[in-house]
């Protein structure tokens, strides 16, 4: 009998555990994108990567906020032009309504900071070491209640010798990332610049959150090899990724999509800004 109680006890107990992960996001992923089979090239047909669920992301014990520590800081290095540093700012204020975090931009560090050894050139173009600056210089510029840091900057970028390039790098570690638009621009196109770098620091900054790349949709968080591949990917969360930063940071899901969508649309990212009105109509359903 007393077999039996506890068998009974421990089958409501799973029961109350697993309904407690249930939360309003769960009805978006009738919106979510199949993941199609990686062609030669892309990231998940040379990177093969364990998924990381919700349930595996909240026993992680995921990189959180805490009263003293919950403001990001974007830390930008070397020198910006005009259009270019109207980058760095709209960035800074799509990073603050992405994460639902004050996000404040220090001031810029130069170049000389970063070694020579810790620079190349690379197909005629000077690029500057990701895992370095992740590593050795960012840390040390963080301030006491900065929960993450993340570099920007206009050069390019490689994480070690046997890599051509990355857009972007996070180190889970020392919550630090750097990320790149200097193969963003082309034709002159800012907007289309801005669009990218926007993708790429907010998908570093979910790195840093202990968010590993999603293999569960097509998401922000997918991983990319190149950047028609990264074209491709939306400038919005699948539901399981969604539901993991919202568990995380305790956003209002609604209040956040609101105000995405009123970026994206003054902006002129129609496609992104619709995604996200779907999924704020289907949140606002009785």
């Amino acid at each position: 009998m007393k077999r039996l109680c506890f068998l009974l006890s421990f089958l409501i107990l799973i029961g109350c555990t697993t309904s407690n992960t249930k939360t309003e996001l769960d009805k978006l992923a009738i919106l979510d994108v199949k993941l199609s089979v990686p062609k030669a090239g892309e990231w998940m047909a040379e990177h093969h990567e364990d998924g990381q669920s919700f349930e595996k992301y909240v026993a992680n014990n995921p990189v959180t906020i805490s009263d003293a520590q919950k403001v990001i800081y974007i830390q930008p290095i070397g020198n910006f032009n005009y259009a270019e540093k109207e980058i760095v700012v709209s960035s800074v204020a799509y990073i603050s309504l992405f994460f639902k975090l004050k996000t404040v931009l220090l001031n810029p560090i130069s170049e000389n900071a970063i070694p020579s050894d810790k620079k190349r050139i690379n197909n005629g173009i000077e690029q500057l070491d990701a895992s370095y600056i992740n590593s050795k210089i960012l840390p040390n510029k963080i301030p006491a209640d900065g929960i993450v840091i993340m570099a920007i900057t206009a050069k390019d970028l490689y994480p070690s010798e046997d890599w051509n390039y990355v857009f972007g790098l996070a180190n889970y570690d020392k919550r630090t990332g750097i990320s790149s638009f200097n193969r963003f621009v082309e034709n002159g196109d800012y907007e289309l610049c801005l669009n990218r770098t926007i993708k790429t620091a907010v998908h570093e900054i979910g790195h840093m959150f202990s968010m590993n790349h999603c293999k569960h949709a097509v998401c922000l968080m997918n991983g990319v090899n190149h950047l028609p591949e990264s074209d491709t990917k939306p400038n919005a969360l699948c539901s399981d990724c969604l539901k993991k930063l919202s568990w995380n940071l305790k956003f209002d899901n609604k209040n956040r999509l609101e105000n995405l969508i009123i970026f994206l649309k003054k902006h002129h990212f129609n496609a992104d800004a619709a995604i996200l009105q779907q999924q704020l109509s289907l949140l606002k359903e009785k």
